[in-house]
């Protein structure tokens, strides 16, 4: 029996084995085939104690459905992207429940350059043929398994100028993920001291989880940033895609304010060129954009939505807050270790602190993300919509409204059963008071 639930909008994630066992990831295995025709599926898996029974049983639906499996064992979803993109003529699946507890596990989906399925391209269709299970027996695929970090490496070094990036103290917390297998490499390359912070792979996650939005597992690497005196703190998730900074002081920087720091060291070769941004932005990376010379697009929240709306667009680079960054050069895949490279980059060119370069972007009061469980979604964000029909409305993602000195979105989350709000003003009073009122309604039974 499938369950639906593992289906959701950008991905399939459940918990290991009851709702995602080997028998449902061999299903998948052959939808995926039989959905996109590949030829050959790239197929990696991230350090899950469930992940090698998973990705097993994955490459034989796949094989048994025809296609080959080039395996590239246990990497990053970076790395799993920059492979497909690597082999041209491949599909590519990773095994990972990127930032949920070690008792999750799932599968990210792409085609043919690394272009992400999600409920409207692919999913969906997939859910459908996993829940039939009638797959025709075709020829046996082959597997060729490859080791990749050494080539994926060298790709991404080529991305910036490593001669620039010399004589900063970085302390990165790889949280017992594949970063730890991966930071390593790059750090062989460049002239900067590192201080490493849980590199050993260990599916139980045993120091903290690894979701760095959670401030409590972004504790012991503010402690170490501060004790060694270091210039930058980086925390990887659980598959390696996301990345958040700690400043000198141990202060944490927004992922917006990554966003609209990229973005204007980016415009300055690039002047006239789109940046996307996710709608649960600041206002300031929209603003920073136009001032530097860009064009800014706003964005639903989700990987696999800002990928193929990216890509529409032909915007240069893409930012997320919740720590995803996308790059035209890496064909539109978000990728936390170039993003690394290129905050230690600007770093390194303006003899700038992160906290100097990042002031200028604290122009707002910002509430962060809050979750709420709420029993019927749709019915709360439309009486949420009543109540503020006087702003300026859109629903590019659940419900966003604009006033001139503040604004707010709320939204149900892809991969959650909650409600998920973000409250901005022009002060502090103002934000806490609209929290505190918007906050109110959607507990009102």
């Amino acid at each position: 029996m499938v369950n639906p639930k593992i289906f959701k909008a950008y991905d399939i994630r459940g918990t290991y084995p009851d709702e995602l066992n080997e028998d449902v990831a061999c299903k998948i295995g052959q939808a995926f085939v039989e959905f996109t025709h590949a030829k050959k599926v790239v197929v990696g898996r991230d350090v899950r104690l469930s992940s090698p029974a998973l990705s097993r049983s994955l490459i034989k639906g796949i094989i048994d459905q025809g296609a080959d499996v080039i395996d590239i064992g246990m990497v990053s979803t970076p790395m799993l992207y920059l492979a497909v993109i690597s082999y041209r003529t491949s599909c590519g699946i990773m095994v990972t429940a990127s930032h949920n507890p070690k008792e999750y596990n799932g599968f990210k989906l792409c085609e043919r350059n690394a272009i992400m399925l999600n409920e409207n391209t692919g999913i969906k269709e997939i859910e459908n043929l996993v829940v039939k299970g009638k797959f025709k027996k075709k020829r046996q695929g082959q597997i060729i398994e490859t080791i990749f970090l050494r080539e994926y490496t060298e790709s991404i070094l080529k991305l910036v100028n490593c001669q620039k990036i010399k004589g900063l103290k970085i302390v990165v917390d790889a949280g017992n993920s594949v970063a730890g297998l991966v930071i390593p490499e790059i750090f062989k390359r460049i002239d900067c001291e590192l201080t490493p912070l849980y590199f050993k792979p260990d599916g139980n996650f045993p120091n903290h989880n690894p979701n760095p939005s959670d401030p409590g597992s972004l504790l012991d690497l503010q402690k170490m940033v501060k004790e060694k005196s270091a210039d930058l703190g980086v925390a990887f998730d659980g598959d390696a895609d996301r990345v958040f900074f700690i400043g000198r002081k141990g202060e944490q920087i927004p992922g917006d304010l990554i966003t609209a720091l990229l973005a204007k060291d980016i415009l300055k070769g690039n002047r006239g060129e789109k940046i996307m941004y996710s709608l649960n932005s600041s206002r300031i990376v929209r603003e920073t954009i136009q001032k530097s010379g860009g064009t800014p697009i706003v964005s639903r929240v989700g990987s696999a939505f800002i990928k193929d709306q990216v890509r529409k667009e032909k915007a240069i680079f893409a930012g997320e807050a919740s720590g995803h960054y996308y790059f035209k050069t890496l064909n539109y895949t978000d990728n936390a270790d170039l993003v690394m490279l290129k905050v230690m980059e600007i770093l390194s060119k303006e003899k700038k602190t992160l906290t100097e370069l990042i002031r200028p972007f604290k122009k707002y009061w910002q509430s962060g993300e809050m979750n709420f469980e709420v029993e019927n979604k749709q019915a709360k964000i439309l009486e949420i919509e009543k109540q503020y029909s006087d702003g300026r409305i859109s629903h590019l993602d659940g419900l966003s409204v604009d006033y001139k000195d503040w604004w707010f979105n709320i939204r149900p989350s892809n991969t959650e059963d909650l409600l998920r709000l973000v409250v901005e003003a022009e002060t502090e009073g103002l934000m806490k008071e609209k929290v505190k009122e918007i906050t109110k309604i959607i507990k009102r039974k």
